[in-house]
């Protein structure tokens, strides 16, 4: 009674481990940085109701080109400066002004 050891990947295809979350830009006003709110639903303990959640993120904007209003994918990334732990990963979608 052999058994086969399969070898298992220590890392699957498609899958980093950073956080990838999508949110709406703020503000652009800095440079290189754009500001990203995220939002989401969590059950409040005691009255089981769902509460609305925001969390503000800084996140990085290598080329400034993302400006107020645009949904946009954040992704964790090592840190940049104090506040800075996020990059900007791609656009869902421009602001209703343009």
């Amino acid at each position: 009674m052999t058994e086969e050891v399969v070898p298992v990947p220590k890392h699957e295809p498609g899958k980093s481990g950073r956080r990838r979350l999508i949110g709406r830009i703020m503000s652009d006003k800095m440079d290189k940085t754009v500001i990203v709110e995220v939002v989401r639903f969590k059950v409040h303990g005691v009255y089981k109701k769902y509460v609305r959640v925001r969390k503000r993120y800084k996140a990085h904007d290598e080329k400034n080109e993302y400006r107020t209003g645009d949904r946009v994918e954040i992704v964790e990334h090592r840190p940049l400066s104090k506040e800075k732990r996020f990059m900007v990963a791609r656009l869902i979608s421009r602001s209703a002004g343009e």
